[in-house]
């Protein structure tokens, strides 16, 4: 590679190239199959360079799944001042265009909550612990009690995932039905 194909990044760029790069590769093929190299050499960048970012294969996952976790969280954000009803079909929209926009991040996160790696999937569960407490806030207890609610909630993340990942393979309803489709189901699931 000759000095004129490199590119100057500042470190918080080249950490994001690497991590967009890393969330492709990751979402289109099993750990397994991606390569360090591979992910330098789409960059521009020597493997030593990649690895001055993440000391391993498993440090770079890691950092890909945390950081699409974190944008998903930042992102669907509801507004508190919506009703019920309205924020989640807010959230949801917000999230569907995440589904969208990041498809290879999702990806790579979902990839990694099969993962055989405990740190990976605790990484996972953390980001659907968060996006659930803060569901459950806004639906509050009532009389179905916590654990319930709880249990109601962390089940319908599983049925969202699962659709959001198939509507990815096989887009054959709209974004809007797909939305509909999950709240009905979460509030089925807490009514």
């Amino acid at each position: 590679m000759t000095s004129s194909t490199r590119r100057r990044l500042s470190p918080e760029q080249r950490r994001s190239e690497l991590l967009g790069i890393g969330a492709r590769l990751f979402a289109q093929r099993p750990y397994e199959e991606v390569w360090i190299e591979e992910v330098a050499e789409l960059a521009g960048v020597s493997r030593g360079l990649l690895y001055h970012y993440f000391a391993t294969k498993r440090d770079f996952f890691a950092a890909i799944v945390r950081e699409e976790s974190e944008q998903l969280y930042a992102l669907s954000d509801p507004d508190p001042a919506l009703p019920n009803e309205q924020r989640l079909a807010a959230a949801l929209d917000v999230y569907l265009d995440y589904v969208q926009q990041h498809e290879h991040g999702f990806r790579a996160v979902h990839r990694g909550a099969a993962s055989a790696d405990e740190g990976i999937r605790a990484i996972v569960r953390e980001g659907q612990s968060r996006q659930a407490e803060r569901i459950m806030a806004a639906l509050a207890p009532g009389e179905l009690g916590a654990e319930v609610l709880r249990l109601a909630v962390r089940g319908w993340f599983s049925f969202l995932t699962t659709v959001c990942l198939d509507w990815l393979d096989n887009p054959e309803i709209s974004r809007e039905q797909l939305r509909d489709l999950c709240a009905r189901t979460l509030l089925s699931a807490v009514s």
